[in-house]
């Protein structure tokens, strides 16, 4: 709502507003785009009209719509995920990602994978086989592994340090 609103108040008519993506009816003036930055940015949003940017914002969604917000099982890699979802070829996306962030997309999504495990092991609704499957790894192992590998902890490790920090803040 806040973009569209920002839009209509500089007069810029938009075909579609859709989660990081406008489609503009006709190109907005120099002066336009400048008051649409100023405004959104008194919102905590930005305005991104390089191209790199944008693609790289929209691999980054991807994987985090993947990751956090979808319970089916990904049934294909994911370069070929990315790939049928942007309609780029996954070598374009890659080499862009690493120029544009500094780390692989592939450490991006296990980055996203391993946060996703640290909110499901405070929750303690799943056993670790469970989160194991929910995330699509081949085993508890590799999973334990993979975590242990980013944080330097194991999961069972984590969990307790968890219990034990809330339970100092729930007594203070």
């Amino acid at each position: 709502m806040v973009v569209k609103s920002e839009l209509e108040k500089l007069g810029i008519h938009y075909a579609s507003v859709e989660l990081g993506e406008v489609v503009t009816l006709e190109d907005p003036t120099p002066e336009q785009l400048n008051q649409l930055s100023v405004g959104l940015k008194k919102t905590g949003l930005e305005l991104m009209s390089d191209k790199k940017s944008i693609l790289v914002e929209k691999i980054k969604a991807v994987i985090i719509e993947l990751v956090h917000y979808n319970d089916d099982q990904l049934k294909i890699n994911l370069s070929d995920y990315l790939t049928e979802k942007l309609n780029y070829n996954y070598t374009h996306l890659a080499n862009l990602f690493s120029e544009v962030k500094g780390i692989t997309i592939e450490q991006f999504y296990l980055s996203h994978k391993i946060e996703k495990v640290k909110e499901l092991l405070v929750y303690d609704e799943l056993s670790l086989t469970e989160i194991a499957h929910k995330l699509h790894y081949s085993s508890v192992a590799h999973l334990s592994n993979q975590f242990k590998k980013m944080t330097g902890l194991t999961p069972s490790h984590f969990k307790i340090l968890r219990r034990k920090r809330r339970s100092t803040l729930e007594n203070i």
